[in-house]
């Protein structure tokens, strides 16, 4: 029998806890949306993690214990220690799969990890969104058709300053007239990168079908280490010299 996926979701828990608009939306938390739909499926096993907790709920034990890894953050991005960053990085580099959520894009890790200030164009109206499937190949794809919507959300648009990614799956367009690159991967040392971009805070993003699958796609795609770990340093000859 295979063994589970192991998913830990981390959320700031900020917004929840201080707005009774969005406490509304997500009574569990961010976290707890996305980890309750995770953990229908049979084949993921799901804990949480939140910013105020020591070490930010990422201590050694519950990173090695990660085979990916969900982080959604929006307010309080500065808060996160850099030494976490650190640790996060490392795991990444060897294997963990990382899925960043919507406004993560200007956390600690992926801003480290991408090399670039991921800024971008926002707007916040409440507008239609179109996503398109640009890969449908692609296994985060499975499932979705050619593209799905988004009834009300925040818009991301272009330029989304991040290097080219290895994969693009899905590309966004707006009522007000932008795209965005909504799903891009990422491969860096032996781990995969999904940024996706959904999720607004003060919106039933999370509770979306689509959204859900793209996540638990996301997921499954993410939790295989790319290829063997590699060997560095000073070595002997494989032939005479």
């Amino acid at each position: 029998m295979l063994q589970p996926i192991r998913v830990t979701v981390w959320n700031e828990y900020r917004h929840e806890r201080q707005s009774e608009e969005i406490a509304r939306i997500y009574p569990e938390g961010i976290h707890g949306a996305i980890a309750g739909h995770l953990r229908t499926l049979p084949d993921i096993e799901v804990r949480t993690a939140t910013l105020d907790e020591p070490e930010h709920g990422l201590s050694d034990e519950v990173l090695a214990a990660t085979d990916v890894l969900i982080w959604w953050g929006h307010m309080a991005h500065q808060e996160v220690s850099d030494a976490v960053v650190d640790k996060v990085q490392a795991r990444v580099l060897n294997g963990m799969g990382l899925i960043v959520l919507h406004s993560a894009h200007f956390s600690k890790i992926f801003k480290r990890l991408m090399g670039t200030t991921c800024n971008l164009k926002w707007r916040e109206a409440n507008e239609r969104e179109r996503i398109w499937v640009v890969d449908p190949s692609h296994p985060i794809a499975e499932g979705l058709g050619e593209y799905f919507e988004i009834s009300q959300t925040e818009m991301y648009g272009e330029r989304f300053d991040i290097p080219q990614p290895d994969q693009l799956v899905f590309i966004s367009w707006f009522q007000g007239g932008e795209v965005f690159r909504s799903g891009c991967c990422f491969y860096r040392g032996r781990g995969k990168i999904f940024y996706f971009r959904p999720g607004h805070e003060t919106l039933p993003i999370y509770h979306q079908p689509e959204v859900q699958k793209v996540i638990s796609n996301a997921v499954r795609w993410a939790a295989s280490p790319r290829g063997s770990a590699p060997t560095f340093g000073n070595v002997k000859p494989l032939e005479r010299l």
